[in-house]
């Protein structure tokens, strides 16, 4: 569920005509490739690691003692953290240098991997996520970094393809994973996974990525204002629309007291803008157009890919009767048309305009989000076959050539600050969209049930005659009336709740048509900008 990036520096962290930049002609060596490849892999696990728990959580909460709402901050410490930490990232690839970087957050997500599949207490769980968000969500703009430095332009596309499908898969394998791995073995190897996946990144790091210098004189003259302002203004946000509707909102004093927290780290990271000499978040950015719309499709994308991981089996669990793994394999549907994908982008962004590209897979993610509008309390996982591999193939082509359009937008050296602004965007969105989507189930369940019982006038012969049968089956008397009355309203709930859903979809086709039309706003890709290798 994340939002906003770092400044550029008067040194990049891999000047674009040094050593490790890219060649201008050629193709990129094998080490380029298993940096590439690197890159993509930490991305996965840190999208990954979101949603992995969320299959498990009713488990892991009966094993470490926590209530149903303790045990919500499972997941979300996990993206409060990472949702501060990538707007971080640029600077602390600065501060560190990337390969060097790069090890230390692998070697803790690891570590705080391992904490999370030891706990046996929700303090510790916490613990363990928060570290595991703080590393794992460092590891995801570096990727686009990694592409930008490593490979020569007219391989970039093929960079871009692998490292974008694996945002797309990280949400929508977490939940899959994390229910068949719970189901056949146990919870902690949702964490436990990790190591052998880390081993292989670190691995590939050493081999594809040189060491460069670290510049610790970063630290003293960091934009502390800012930094701070970030750990208070996107933590504080991602909490009050994490809590908001559980909280009621600002009937809630919590909620006006993280408000005020938001409000002023976001003053502080303004500040930080005028009186740094790096500023940490280089806000600049936004006013390039292209790059703006960008971002606000990015958005979008996120809310669509995180928003429906969460009601679809939310739907599948509560009305078709569906366990986590089950509900997971519906999900995991949209990640099949990103896999299919990869090959083809390379292929795709030479021969069409990028705006068209973007505009038909915002417009087949709305689509997928529309044919969804009319479930009923029958539907099943069948009932959304059609729409998650529609979903996906949109994901896909949004998702793909937004993360090419982000780079395409600024110049060379703010490739890092692009990338975390369009990563953080697409985290935020998906909060965003998780909080809003929830507040709109509640209120739309409230108002169709009551809609639906007062459609069941109790003067009715037909309804007497129906509740008096029920009565009697119940054993009658005032217990069988109550039963009868209570098995009405448990219907009449169950058929309001499948009418919230196809509103909460129904928000999602508006929301994805409002923003199509920013894709006027982006910058084609140059003739000749990518020249395929293949010749």
């Amino acid at each position: 569920m994340s939002a906003a990036t770092l400044s550029g520096s008067a040194e990049p962290p891999v000047p674009a005509t040094g050593p490790a930049a890219p060649r201008a002609s050629g193709n990129a060596d094998l080490s380029a490739w298993l940096a590439v490849i690197a890159g993509a892999i930490g991305a996965l696990m840190a999208t990954l690691d979101i949603s992995i728990v969320n299959s498990a959580l009713p488990t892991i909460q009966g094993e470490i003692g926590a209530s149903s709402s303790e045990g919500t901050w499972i997941a979300t410490s996990y993206l409060v953290a990472e949702i501060i930490v990538i707007p971080l990232t640029s600077w602390l690839e600065r501060v560190f240098g990337l390969r060097r970087f790069l090890l230390i957050a692998a070697a803790l997500f690891t570590g705080f991997s391992i904490i999370c599949g030891l706990s046996n207490s929700l303090p510790m769980m916490i613990a363990g996520r928060v570290g595991q968000g703080f590393t794992g969500g460092a590891m995801i703009p570096t990727g686009m970094t990694i592409i930008a430095t490593r490979l020569p332009r007219h391989q970039q596309p093929m960079g871009t393809a692998l490292f974008g499908s694996t945002l797309i898969l990280g949400p929508v394998l977490g939940p899959l994973a994390g229910g068949w791995l719970t189901e056949n073995f146990s919870w902690h190897y949702a964490f436990f996974i990790n190591i052998p996946i880390c081993a292989i990144l670190v691995t590939f790091l050493l081999v594809g990525l040189k060491s460069t210098a670290m510049h610790l004189d970063e630290l003293i003259h960091a934009d502390w204002l800012g930094i701070l302002g970030l750990a208070l203004g996107l933590g504080g946000l991602t909490i009050v629309l994490e809590e908001g509707n559980r909280e009621q909102w600002f009937e809630s004093s919590l909620i006006w007291q993280l408000s005020i927290v938001t409000a002023l780290g976001f003053a502080l990271i303004t500040a930080g803008q005028f009186l740094a000499r790096q500023p940490v978040v280089k806000l600049a950015l936004l006013r390039n157009r292209a790059f703006a719309a960008v971002f606000v499709l990015g958005l979008l994308v996120g809310a669509v890919l995180y928003g429906t991981s969460y009601v679809i089996p939310q739907f599948l669990a509560g009305i078709a009767g569906y366990n986590a793994l089950q509900s997971g394999q519906i999900v995991f549907l949209s990640g099949i048309p990103a896999m299919m994908m990869m090959p083809l982008f390379p292929l795709l962004v030479t021969r069409f305009d990028l705006r068209a590209v973007v505009a038909t897979g915002m417009l087949v993610m709305a689509t997928s989000c529309w044919l969804d509008t009319g479930l009923t309390a029958n539907s099943d996982g069948s009932d959304f076959v059609v729409s998650q591999l529609l979903r996906g193939l949109g994901q896909a082509l949004s998702m793909l050539f937004l993360n090419q359009a982000a780079i395409a937008s600024v110049a060379a050296e703010d490739a890092g600050q692009a990338s975390g602004l369009f990563n953080a965007a697409r985290n935020l969105g998906g909060s965003i969209s998780l909080a809003l989507l929830a507040t709109l189930q509640e209120r739309r369940l409230d108002f169709h049930r009551w809609t639906l019982h007062e459609g069941l006038p109790a003067n009715d012969p037909a309804i007497q005659n129906w509740v008096s049968s029920q009565t009697q089956t119940y054993g009658g008397g005032p217990e069988g009336l109550g039963a009868a009355l209570h098995s009405i309203d448990m219907s009449v709930t169950r058929d309001a709740l499948v009418l919230a859903f196809s509103d909460e979809f129904n928000a999602l086709f508006v929301a994805i048509l409002l923003v199509v039309p920013l894709v006027l706003l982006l910058r084609p890709l140059p003739k000749g900008h990518h020249q395929m290798a293949m010749h």
